[in-house]
C-alpha cells in the first residue's frame, strides 16, 4: 500500500472521547463528510480509521453509523442500509472489489484525533 502525501498537513478533527469504542463518528473535513472509527482489538489496543461517509450503494452519507467488525482478518464497517462491508484500511468493498471509498490517514496527538488531507491509495 502506498500513501499519496501531496499535502502532509494534519488537521484536528475531533477529540478521542467524541468517538465511542467500536463506533464511528461523522465529521466535516474539507467540506466533505468523513466517517472516523475507533476500533478496539481483543488485546485492548485501539486503532483509528477514516473513510468517506458517503455509501456508493445507498447514495447517502451513512457509513459512520455502520457496525464495525472483522471478516477474514480485515477490520470492516458494514453499511447500515444495504450491509456491504468496506475494509477500513483500504476502502475496498468486500462484496464488490470494483467499488471503493477513500480512506485517510489518522493519528493521535494527546486526546486530539488528527486526519491528513492525503488519501491512501492501494497499489
Amino acid at each position: 500500500m502506498t500513501t499519496n502525501m501531496t499535502n502532509k498537513q494534519w488537521v484536528a478533527i475531533c477529540n478521542i472521547d467524541d468517538i465511542l469504542p467500536n463506533m464511528g463518528r461523522c465529521a466535516l473535513f474539507n467540506n466533505k463528510q468523513v466517517a472516523i472509527f475507533r476500533v478496539l482489538d481483543s488485546a485492548g489496543g485501539e486503532s483509528f480509521y477514516a473513510i468517506d461517509n458517503y455509501c456508493p450503494f445507498s447514495h447517502a452519507n451513512t457509513l459512520s453509523r455502520g457496525i464495525t467488525g472483522n471478516i477474514d482478518g480485515k477490520t470492516v464497517i458494514s453499511s447500515p442500509l444495504y450491509k456491504q462491508h468496506f475494509d477500513l484500511l483500504t476502502g475496498i468493498c468486500l462484496e464488490d472489489k470494483n467499488v471503493k471509498v477513500n480512506t485517510y490517514p489518522v493519528r493521535l496527538d494527546g486526546h486530539a484525533v488528527l486526519m491528513s488531507e492525503a488519501t491512501i491509495n492501494v497499489s
